[in-house]
């Protein structure tokens, strides 16, 4: 007999008070249940039960094991739940939430990617630059790029998120000359109001990192102005390179400072650790690792 089985049908016959009230609810004999639990006691070279001609008593050791048995059952179910919910069909609205700018030139185009799979699944995509709170607000997945605080969330780490340093050609003839990081100080910087970005710029070199203090009488909180600017000649931008990689291609903006490294910053995406794994959450995490964990742009 399997000693699982066994196991649950003397659990339940304890839970009931009698091998009859076991066998009704299993809808088996009450002398399969006796049997059930003469093999178990066999097995364990123990007696489990007191038999007298009225009833039945657990003996010290079988109290013992009941309440052990009662544990390891609820984590076979447990266990057996979780493989359930794993090969369930994703089904159902996720709520996400995205930077706008990662969302819009990284996230939105590869959606569809995700939707073709999972056609039970509708996605409520939101954008915005501000702290979004995913408990308060109702997100069951939120893409963070920078530094995380120890908000409680559970956070699966992406690919790091790379900027690009670049202006209009036009721009760059213009100005004065520009050749170190220092020198931004004298160029017209087009500040993004969100992060730091909009006060300091990071570099690295081989002399170690370098923090520049940046100006300029241009400061927005969107990421595709700030690209429009740029275009327009009105200074240097340092924004993620899929919002750029079109126009450094066109020739429209070139690179500059190239021999000083722009560090990237971490990009996560985060979840309600008290928040059900159901198979629609799974299956987009799942997809948000598959597709920015490794990104090459």
């Amino acid at each position: 007999m399997d000693r699982l089985t066994s196991m649950h049908i003397f659990v339940k016959a304890i839970e009931l008070g009698s091998f009859s009230a076991a066998a009704d609810e299993l809808k088996i004999s009450p002398q399969l249940v006796g049997k059930n639990v003469m093999v178990l006691e066999q097995n364990l070279g123990v007696r489990l039960l007191n038999r007298t001609t009225r009833r039945h008593s657990l003996t010290e050791i079988g109290k013992l094991f009941y309440e052990r048995a009662k544990i390891i059952l609820a984590e076979v179910e447990a266990a057996e739940s979780l493989v359930e919910e794993t090969r369930a069909v994703p089904r159902g609205r996720i709520r996400v939430n995205a930077p706008v700018t990662f969302g819009i030139h990284a996230l939105a185009p590869k959606l569809h990617e995700y939707l073709k799979k999972f056609p039970d699944v509708t996605v409520e995509l939101t954008l915005s630059n501000r702290m979004v709170d995913l408990i308060d607000e109702g997100y069951d997945a939120i893409f963070r790029i920078g530094e995380l605080s120890d908000s409680g969330l559970m956070a699966r780490s992406l690919a790091p998120y790379r900027l690009m340093m670049c202006a209009a050609p036009s721009y760059l003839a213009s100005g004065p000359p520009l050749t170190t990081p220092m020198d931004l100080q004298q160029h017209e910087c087009l500040m993004f109001s969100h992060t730091t970005l909009r006060t300091h710029w990071l570099f690295d070199s081989a002399d170690g990192r370098i923090s520049v203090p940046i100006s300029g009488r241009l400061m927005v909180d969107s990421g595709e102005a700030l690209l429009a600017a740029a275009i327009s000649g009105l200074g240097i931008m340092l924004q993620p390179i899929e919002l750029v990689q079109a126009e450094l291609d066109s020739g429209r903006l070139v690179p500059v400072l190239q021999d000083y490294e722009v560090p990237t910053r971490p990009l996560h995406i985060l979840y309600a650790p008290d928040r059900r794994m159901t198979p629609k959450l799974r299956s987009f995490l799942d997809f948000a690792v598959s597709t920015f964990g490794s990104r090459l742009i």
